[in-house]
């Protein structure tokens, strides 16, 4: 884990040090360590981007992401509440009133012990952190699993533990996507297609690395999975301009399909991309259920693996 804040601003790292103090004295003797996770870990932070959507003047910045990892479990309630308290007591000491133009905090607490189980079995959240994350604060009384190899055993398990999940739910929105087209709201059935696109991709991707990233994007999705199978081909090939404009109507849905009024989609549309999106369900299923096959005949040789 890295412990480097020299890729931000003197504003960000007095933000974080502020933050981390007043973290610990909410909780003292129960906070183990403090750990900054996300784009400002990474240096992809957006301090401030303002442009018109549709019309709209809208504005994007990164959250500082917090994990605070404690000595004991908190229930909900009385974490969420210590959570309040701090971000209060952290925009009174900046002197902030209007809190829209400024950087906001996201934390979430895990107990040393949930999250070394988490890192220990390749959670691909709390890898990416424990991979990416940026510690604030240690009392240096615990240490954090190691990113270990995995057995072959255990990649088949949380393979067919992940595929199960995104699945499930690239059905459900397929099913959301006809009941939209059954009321001739094709504009929200884009939107469901393209959720079951992006649970499809990630079904893929985690079923097969354990690991998937952020985003909506289906051009960076669709590329990655590519990789384990070119058969998704088939049912977006992009190959003529008619089908690059449905695969670009389908990326465009996500936010378009909910926010501008004036978004053009058909029922053609609809009947065009429905059949494709099942396809490619179909054909998720199929070689995602084929690694599982091989990591599940492969399992008895009880060797490690590296993802």
């Amino acid at each position: 884990m890295k412990a480097s804040l020299e890729h931000l601003s003197p504003e960000s790292r007095n933000d974080l040090e502020l933050i981390s103090r007043l973290i610990l004295e909410s909780l003292p003797d129960k906070c183990e360590m403090i750990i900054l996770y996300g784009s400002y870990a990474t240096g992809n932070q957006v301090v401030y981007d303002q442009k018109k959507e549709y019309g709209v003047p809208t504005f994007y910045m990164s959250d500082y992401d917090i994990l605070i990892v404690t000595s004991c479990r908190f229930k909900k309630a009385v974490i969420g509440n210590i959570f309040k308290k701090i971000i209060n007591q952290y925009y009174q000491e900046k002197g902030i009133e209007n809190i829209r133009f400024h950087t906001t905090v996201q934390f979430i607490s895990e107990s040393i012990y949930d999250l070394n189980k988490a890192i220990d079995k390749r959670r691909y959240f709390y890898y990416d952190i424990k991979k990416n994350g940026i510690i604030l604060y240690d009392s240096g009384k615990y240490q954090l699993a190691p990113l270990r190899r995995l057995r072959i055993a255990e990649v088949k398990e949380m393979a067919e533990e992940y595929f199960n999940k995104k699945f499930n739910v690239a059905q459900e929105f397929i099913h959301l996507a006809k009941d939209s087209y059954g009321r001739r709201n094709y504009q929200i059935s884009s939107f469901n297609l393209h959720q079951a696109c992006e649970n499809l991709y990630r079904a893929v991707l985690l079923t097969f690395t354990l690991y998937t990233e952020k985003g909506h994007d289906l051009e960076s999705l669709s590329s990655k999975v590519k990789i384990h199978s070119l058969e998704f081909v088939k049912a977006f090939p992009r190959d003529t301009e008619k089908e690059e404009d449905l695969f670009q109507l389908l990326i465009s849905a996500y936010v378009q399909a909910r926010y501008d009024s004036d978004f053009m989609v058909t029922q053609e549309d609809i009947d065009t991309l429905l059949p494709k999106v099942e396809l490619m369900r179909d054909i998720t299923y199929t070689i995602c259920q084929n690694q599982l096959l091989f990591l599940s005949r492969n399992r008895k040789r009880k060797k490690n693996i590296s993802l």
